[in-house]
Protein backbone atom coordinates (compact mmCIF):
# COMPACT_ATOMS: atom_id res chain seq x y z
CA UNK A 1 0.00 0.00 0.00
CA UNK A 2 1.54 3.55 -1.03
CA UNK A 3 1.45 6.04 1.80
CA UNK A 4 1.00 9.43 2.35
CA UNK A 5 4.92 9.58 2.87
CA UNK A 6 5.31 7.84 -0.68
CA UNK A 7 3.30 10.53 -1.79
CA UNK A 8 5.50 13.08 -0.77
CA UNK A 9 8.46 11.62 -2.03
CA UNK A 10 7.37 11.02 -5.25
CA UNK A 11 6.15 14.26 -5.64
CA UNK A 12 9.11 16.02 -4.00
CA UNK A 13 11.05 14.04 -7.10
CA UNK A 14 8.88 15.34 -9.92
CA UNK A 15 8.86 18.84 -8.54
CA UNK A 16 12.73 18.91 -8.58
CA UNK A 17 13.09 17.66 -11.90
CA UNK A 18 10.29 19.87 -13.14
CA UNK A 19 12.65 22.57 -11.52
CA UNK A 20 15.54 21.95 -13.04
CA UNK A 21 14.28 21.56 -16.60
CA UNK A 22 12.87 24.93 -15.97
CA UNK A 23 15.95 25.97 -14.73
CA UNK A 24 17.84 24.59 -17.89
CA UNK A 25 15.34 25.95 -20.14
CA UNK A 26 15.88 29.70 -18.54
CA UNK A 27 19.58 29.51 -18.66
CA UNK A 28 19.41 28.41 -22.61
CA UNK A 29 16.93 31.49 -22.95
CA UNK A 30 18.71 33.86 -21.29
CA UNK A 31 21.82 33.03 -23.62
CA UNK A 32 20.83 33.18 -26.34
CA UNK A 33 19.15 36.36 -25.84
CA UNK A 34 22.71 37.43 -24.23
CA UNK A 35 24.37 36.27 -27.82
CA UNK A 36 21.13 38.28 -29.67
CA UNK A 37 22.10 41.54 -27.04
CA UNK A 38 25.85 41.02 -28.22
CA UNK A 39 25.21 40.79 -31.78
CA UNK A 40 22.95 43.81 -31.80
CA UNK A 41 25.37 46.10 -29.77
CA UNK A 42 28.23 44.38 -32.08
CA UNK A 43 26.56 45.64 -35.06
CA UNK A 44 25.51 49.00 -33.97
CA UNK A 45 29.19 50.20 -32.72
CA UNK A 46 30.50 48.37 -35.85
CA UNK A 47 31.50 51.45 -38.52
CA UNK A 48 33.20 48.87 -40.93
CA UNK A 49 30.43 48.43 -43.58
CA UNK A 50 30.25 52.09 -43.98
CA UNK A 51 34.01 52.42 -43.95
CA UNK A 52 34.00 49.86 -46.64
CA UNK A 53 31.27 51.40 -48.93
CA UNK A 54 33.12 54.36 -48.63
CA UNK A 55 36.08 53.28 -50.36
CA UNK A 56 33.99 51.80 -53.28
CA UNK A 57 32.50 55.48 -53.60
CA UNK A 58 36.18 57.12 -53.47
CA UNK A 59 37.66 54.56 -55.90
CA UNK A 60 34.50 55.22 -58.14
CA UNK A 61 33.08 51.68 -58.29
CA UNK A 62 29.41 51.19 -59.31
CA UNK A 63 27.58 48.31 -58.41
CA UNK A 64 25.64 45.83 -60.81
CA UNK A 65 23.96 42.28 -60.85
CA UNK A 66 26.92 39.83 -61.02
CA UNK A 67 25.47 36.06 -60.82
CA UNK A 68 22.33 37.22 -59.08
CA UNK A 69 24.17 39.07 -56.41
CA UNK A 70 24.64 43.37 -55.90
CA UNK A 71 28.79 43.74 -56.26
CA UNK A 72 30.68 46.82 -56.28
CA UNK A 73 32.82 46.78 -59.84
CA UNK A 74 35.02 48.71 -61.51
CA UNK A 75 33.59 51.59 -63.54
CA UNK A 76 33.54 51.42 -67.58
CA UNK A 77 34.00 55.58 -67.78
CA UNK A 78 37.17 56.33 -66.78
CA UNK A 79 36.08 59.74 -65.72
CA UNK A 80 34.30 57.99 -62.61
CA UNK A 81 37.76 57.77 -60.90
CA UNK A 82 38.67 61.15 -60.20
CA UNK A 83 41.28 60.35 -57.30
CA UNK A 84 45.00 58.46 -57.10
CA UNK A 85 45.06 55.87 -54.40
CA UNK A 86 47.15 58.42 -52.74
CA UNK A 87 43.93 60.61 -52.73
CA UNK A 88 42.18 57.66 -51.73
CA UNK A 89 44.30 56.77 -48.34
CA UNK A 90 44.29 60.07 -47.10
CA UNK A 91 40.89 60.23 -47.02
CA UNK A 92 40.00 56.94 -45.32
CA UNK A 93 42.65 57.71 -42.98
CA UNK A 94 41.02 60.96 -41.98
CA UNK A 95 37.83 59.90 -41.62
CA UNK A 96 38.87 57.27 -39.87
CA UNK A 97 39.75 59.45 -36.93
CA UNK A 98 36.41 60.21 -36.65
CA UNK A 99 33.74 57.04 -37.96
CA UNK A 100 35.05 55.04 -34.71
CA UNK A 101 33.06 53.47 -31.82
CA UNK A 102 34.86 56.39 -29.21
CA UNK A 103 33.35 59.03 -31.76
CA UNK A 104 29.64 57.23 -30.94
CA UNK A 105 30.45 56.34 -27.37
CA UNK A 106 31.48 59.93 -26.61
CA UNK A 107 28.63 62.95 -25.39
CA UNK A 108 28.56 65.90 -27.29
CA UNK A 109 26.29 68.47 -27.05
CA UNK A 110 25.64 71.34 -30.28
CA UNK A 111 28.56 73.54 -30.39
CA UNK A 112 31.00 71.18 -29.61
CA UNK A 113 29.68 69.25 -32.70
CA UNK A 114 29.46 72.15 -34.79
CA UNK A 115 33.23 73.53 -33.85
CA UNK A 116 34.82 69.94 -34.22
CA UNK A 117 33.05 69.63 -37.76
CA UNK A 118 34.42 73.10 -38.86
CA UNK A 119 37.94 72.33 -37.74
CA UNK A 120 37.82 69.20 -40.03
CA UNK A 121 36.13 70.18 -43.20
CA UNK A 122 38.42 73.03 -42.91
CA UNK A 123 41.71 71.05 -42.18
CA UNK A 124 40.95 68.46 -44.86
CA UNK A 125 39.68 71.00 -47.70
CA UNK A 126 43.19 72.70 -47.36
CA UNK A 127 44.73 69.46 -47.45
CA UNK A 128 43.11 68.28 -50.35
CA UNK A 129 43.72 71.79 -51.92
CA UNK A 130 47.66 72.32 -51.43
CA UNK A 131 48.20 68.57 -52.47
CA UNK A 132 45.48 68.73 -54.94
CA UNK A 133 48.78 67.38 -57.99
CA UNK A 134 49.13 64.29 -56.10
CA UNK A 135 45.09 63.78 -54.70
CA UNK A 136 43.51 64.22 -57.81
CA UNK A 137 44.08 61.34 -60.51
CA UNK A 138 46.05 62.79 -64.02
CA UNK A 139 44.45 61.49 -67.09
CA UNK A 140 46.84 59.61 -68.76
CA UNK A 141 48.33 59.39 -72.33
CA UNK A 142 45.86 56.83 -73.68
CA UNK A 143 43.04 59.15 -72.39
CA UNK A 144 44.19 61.64 -74.27
CA UNK A 145 44.66 60.28 -77.47
CA UNK A 146 41.27 58.74 -77.31
CA UNK A 147 39.81 61.84 -76.93
CA UNK A 148 41.72 63.14 -80.64
CA UNK A 149 40.47 60.00 -81.51
CA UNK A 150 37.10 60.76 -81.39
CA UNK A 151 37.51 64.48 -82.22
CA UNK A 152 39.05 63.53 -85.41
CA UNK A 153 35.82 60.79 -85.95
CA UNK A 154 33.58 63.64 -85.73
CA UNK A 155 35.14 66.06 -87.88
CA UNK A 156 35.46 63.25 -90.47
CA UNK A 157 31.74 62.48 -90.00
CA UNK A 158 30.85 66.63 -89.96
CA UNK A 159 33.08 66.75 -93.61
CA UNK A 160 30.95 63.72 -94.98
CA UNK A 161 27.78 65.01 -93.94
CA UNK A 162 28.42 68.55 -95.52
CA UNK A 163 29.65 67.03 -99.12
CA UNK A 164 26.36 64.76 -98.85
CA UNK A 165 23.90 67.91 -98.43
CA UNK A 166 25.89 69.13 -101.80
CA UNK A 167 25.81 65.61 -103.63
CA UNK A 168 28.84 64.79 -103.31
CA UNK A 169 30.39 61.22 -102.21
CA UNK A 170 33.20 61.67 -99.51
CA UNK A 171 35.99 59.24 -99.02
CA UNK A 172 36.10 59.45 -95.31
CA UNK A 173 39.85 58.03 -95.51
CA UNK A 174 41.27 60.89 -97.24
CA UNK A 175 39.67 63.18 -95.37
CA UNK A 176 40.68 61.69 -92.09
CA UNK A 177 44.05 61.85 -93.57
CA UNK A 178 43.92 65.51 -94.22
CA UNK A 179 42.57 66.12 -90.82
CA UNK A 180 45.20 64.29 -89.45
CA UNK A 181 47.99 66.10 -91.80
CA UNK A 182 46.47 69.55 -90.68
CA UNK A 183 47.21 68.81 -86.98
CA UNK A 184 50.20 67.31 -86.89
CA UNK A 185 51.99 70.59 -85.82
CA UNK A 186 49.04 71.15 -83.07
CA UNK A 187 49.18 67.82 -81.62
CA UNK A 188 51.59 68.06 -78.74
CA UNK A 189 49.41 71.61 -77.75
CA UNK A 190 45.87 69.89 -78.34
CA UNK A 191 46.96 66.78 -75.61
CA UNK A 192 47.66 69.75 -73.14
CA UNK A 193 44.73 70.98 -73.63
CA UNK A 194 42.72 68.55 -73.25
CA UNK A 195 44.63 66.57 -70.32
CA UNK A 196 43.55 70.55 -68.45
CA UNK A 197 39.94 70.20 -70.04
CA UNK A 198 39.71 66.77 -68.24
CA UNK A 199 41.47 67.45 -65.03
CA UNK A 200 38.97 70.49 -64.90
CA UNK A 201 35.57 68.21 -64.84
CA UNK A 202 37.80 66.67 -62.02
CA UNK A 203 38.33 69.43 -59.83
CA UNK A 204 34.38 70.60 -60.50
CA UNK A 205 33.44 67.56 -58.25
CA UNK A 206 35.83 68.39 -55.25
CA UNK A 207 33.31 70.73 -53.52
CA UNK A 208 30.97 67.61 -53.97
CA UNK A 209 33.51 65.29 -52.96
CA UNK A 210 34.02 67.00 -49.42
CA UNK A 211 30.04 67.75 -48.81
CA UNK A 212 30.04 63.67 -48.97
CA UNK A 213 32.94 63.20 -46.46
CA UNK A 214 31.88 65.85 -44.56
CA UNK A 215 27.86 64.69 -44.07
CA UNK A 216 29.89 61.09 -43.16
CA UNK A 217 31.74 62.09 -39.75
CA UNK A 218 28.62 64.71 -39.77
CA UNK A 219 26.21 61.53 -38.82
CA UNK A 220 28.50 60.45 -37.03
CA UNK A 221 28.94 62.90 -34.26
CA UNK A 222 24.99 63.14 -34.22
CA UNK A 223 24.93 59.96 -33.14
CA UNK A 224 26.96 60.91 -29.98
CA UNK A 225 24.27 63.74 -29.72
CA UNK A 226 23.89 64.42 -25.79
CA UNK A 227 25.47 60.31 -25.39
CA UNK A 228 22.42 59.39 -26.84
CA UNK A 229 24.24 56.67 -28.36
CA UNK A 230 25.86 55.54 -25.07
CA UNK A 231 21.99 56.04 -23.79
CA UNK A 232 20.58 53.33 -26.13
CA UNK A 233 23.26 50.57 -25.40
CA UNK A 234 22.46 51.37 -22.34
CA UNK A 235 18.87 50.56 -22.36
CA UNK A 236 19.51 47.45 -24.49
CA UNK A 237 21.74 46.33 -21.63
CA UNK A 238 18.97 46.50 -18.90
CA UNK A 239 16.43 45.02 -20.67
CA UNK A 240 18.53 42.29 -21.25
CA UNK A 241 19.49 41.90 -17.32
CA UNK A 242 15.78 42.40 -16.31
CA UNK A 243 14.52 39.57 -19.43
CA UNK A 244 14.07 36.53 -17.51
CA UNK A 245 12.54 33.07 -17.95
CA UNK A 246 8.89 31.87 -16.68
CA UNK A 247 9.22 31.76 -12.86
CA UNK A 248 8.18 28.21 -11.56
CA UNK A 249 4.58 27.86 -10.52
CA UNK A 250 4.37 24.56 -7.90
CA UNK A 251 0.96 23.10 -6.98
CA UNK A 252 0.24 23.35 -3.19
CA UNK A 253 1.08 19.25 -2.01
CA UNK A 254 2.94 18.28 -5.06
CA UNK A 255 1.56 17.18 -8.78
CA UNK A 256 0.09 14.05 -7.21
CA UNK A 257 -1.76 15.75 -5.06
CA UNK A 258 -5.26 15.33 -6.50
CA UNK A 259 -4.52 11.40 -5.98
CA UNK A 260 -4.27 12.16 -1.74
CA UNK A 261 -7.98 11.28 0.33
Amino acid sequence: MITEEDYDRLNERMTNAQVNDIDNKQMQQQYFMEEQEKGMIKEQLDLGEELERMEHLLRGHIQREVNGQRKWVEPDDPDMVILTEYGIQLILNSVAWYINKNTLLSNYDAPTIQVKMCDFASTLNKTIFMEYQKVFKQPSFEECKDVIKQRIKKKVDLRMFALELVGQKGNSERIEKEIIEQMEGTIEKEMTKIKESIMKVKLTRYMLLMREVQDAVHSTYNRAYQGMERKTLREHIHVAETRGGVPVQQNRGGIFSFLKG
